[in-house]
């Protein structure tokens, strides 16, 4: 891994008003390229917004569609890469939770939310795949909220070559120090045990779909600190510093990093046993 600025994004995403919400986006490119920052991060759904409504299916878009070439756009123009949340139809008409990578090149990389929470079933269609995107240098992963619930989709990530995963979240109910006091039941552990960084934001306000998200973003090291936090509750934009020696400080030590201990065999003759 080399040294990487990293921003990350606390917004509030209307349902249904997809092009106002890309013009908000423009603001925070542009504080994040003033601070240098190689990559700036938006919360889940934040281009389309969120909710489980079967209207949602009206709003969704395919990844070449218009908000792809908005980002691409403003990802050349200011020579930043993109991390973004939309509502994806694909060409069978099946509706994902994505986030999109663009980068100043024209690269576009798709993460398919791979856990579909109990209330989001009815209309999306979870991903079927694991993929790792790179940017400045830095291999990172990206899981969208419920999937940080599930510690061997980390795991997988690490052992892939991960750095990093963000985590965007649109994690409505509760105040910012409840949702805080959540995160840290989970985030940690995922950062601690595969020895990388973690970088979490939500969306904030209301969504008009009866929705209200407490606006919070969390950085986490590879031991599970805590970096930086903001629990305001107000749109806001974190930067940080990700070092390469704090990952290696960890990694180096024989009783820090567990991943090349693991076995992975007993674990596959495990769920086998259990029919999984």
């Amino acid at each position: 891994m080399k040294d990487i600025r990293v921003a990350v994004v606390v917004s509030n995403s209307p349902v249904n008003n997809t092009s106002n919400n890309l013009d908000g986006m423009v603001k925070w490119v542009k504080a994040a390229k003033k601070e240098n920052a190689a990559v700036i991060c938006f919360p889940e759904m934040n281009i389309t917004g969120y909710s489980n409504d079967k209207d949602m299916k009206d709003v969704a878009e395919p990844v070449a569609g218009p908000a792809t070439r908005n980002l691409l756009h403003l990802a050349e123009s200011e020579k930043i890469v993109i991390l973004a949340g939309i509502v994806e139809r694909d060409e069978k008409g099946r509706i994902f939770a994505s986030h999109l990578v663009v980068k100043p090149d024209g690269f576009v990389g798709v993460y398919r939310k791979l856990h579909i929470a109990p209330p989001e079933r009815a209309l999306y269609t979870p991903g079927n795949k694991i993929p790792l995107f790179d940017a400045g240098g830095v291999k990172f992963g990206i899981q969208l909220c419920y999937d940080a619930h599930f510690p061997e989709l980390s795991t997988c990530m690490a052992v892939k070559g991960a750095d990093m995963i963000f985590i965007p979240h649109a994690s409505p109910k509760g105040t910012p120090e409840e949702k805080y006091r959540s995160w840290m039941r989970h985030l940690p552990a995922r950062a601690y045990d595969n020895s990388l960084f973690i970088i979490a934001c939500n969306q904030t306000g209301e969504n008009e779909k009866g929705l209200e998200f407490p606006g919070i973003a969390v950085i986490l090291g590879p031991s599970g600190e805590v970096i930086d936090k903001d629990l305001s509750g107000k749109e806001c934009m974190m930067v940080a510093d990700l070092k390469a020696e704090d990952l290696d400080r960890v990694r180096s030590h024989r009783m820090r990093y567990f991943l090349p201990n693991r076995r992975p065999e007993l674990y596959h003759g495990a769920y086998s046993l259990m029919g999984y």
